[in-house]
C-alpha cells in the first residue's frame, strides 16, 4: 500500500462518530415570531408593495420624504432636522429585524437625518425577510453595530400609558410603524 493509501485507511479508522446535526429553525418561524413580536407592540406587518401600502393606507399624505429607492417621496431629505416637522410618512430600510421583539435595527445611515425616525407621523421601514435575527443575542453581534455611530432597535410607534392604562400612541414620536417584508 503506497503511503496515500495508508494515510487515508488510518483516517477512515479514526473517525469519530456521526452525530445529529442541530434542528436549524426555518425562515417562517423566524418572520412569523418576529410578526407576532411587532404586532404585540403596536407595529404593523405587511407583505406587498410598500407603494401599494402607502397609496391605500396613506393616500392622504402630503408629505411623503424617503431614504430607499423603492418609494419615490415628494420631498428631499434636508440636512436641518427642523424641516421634518410637517412630514406625515417616512420611509427608511432596515438593516436586520430581529424576531424575539419585533425590533428594526436603524443608523444614522439608513436615515439619513437621525430625526427622520422620530418626526414623522408614520414611518414605513422596509425590511428583507432574510435579513431577521432570531433573538437580541444575535443582533448585538451583528456587524452593523460596530460599523454605526448612532443606532436604535425599534419596535412599534411611540406609546404612552397612565395609571388608569389608558394607551396613547404617538405621544412622543411616531404615531405608527408599520415594517414592509421586501
Amino acid at each position: 500500500m503506497s503511503s496515500r493509501g495508508d494515510i487515508l485507511a488510518r483516517v477512515r479508522r479514526n473517525q469519530p462518530a456521526a452525530v445529529t446535526l442541530p434542528e436549524v429553525p426555518l425562515f417562517d418561524s423566524v418572520i412569523h415570531d418576529f410578526r407576532i413580536s411587532l404586532e404585540r407592540m403596536g407595529g404593523g406587518f405587511f407583505e406587498g408593495k410598500p407603494t401599494e401600502l402607502i397609496g391605500n393606507r396613506f393616500a392622504d399624505a402630503r408629505v411623503i420624504l424617503s431614504t430607499v429607492p423603492e418609494v419615490k417621496g415628494n420631498r428631499e431629505l434636508p440636512d436641518d432636522p427642523r424641516k421634518l416637522e410637517d412630514v406625515d410618512v417616512g420611509v427608511v430600510r432596515a438593516r436586520f429585524g430581529v424576531a424575539e421583539t419585533g425590533s428594526v435595527w436603524l443608523s444614522e445611515r439608513e436615515f439619513g437625518v437621525n430625526a427622520l425616525g422620530f418626526l414623522p407621523q408614520h414611518l414605513v421601514v422596509l425590511l428583507d425577510p432574510q435579513s431577521i435575527v432570531p433573538n437580541l443575542h444575535h443582533a448585538y453581534r451583528h456587524p452593523a453595530f460596530s460599523e454605526a455611530r448612532y443606532a436604535v432597535l425599534m419596535t412599534g410607534p411611540s406609546a404612552t400609558a397612565d395609571i388608569e392604562g389608558i394607551l396613547v400612541r404617538g405621544a412622543q414620536g411616531i404615531r405608527s410603524l408599520t415594517v414592509v417584508a421586501c
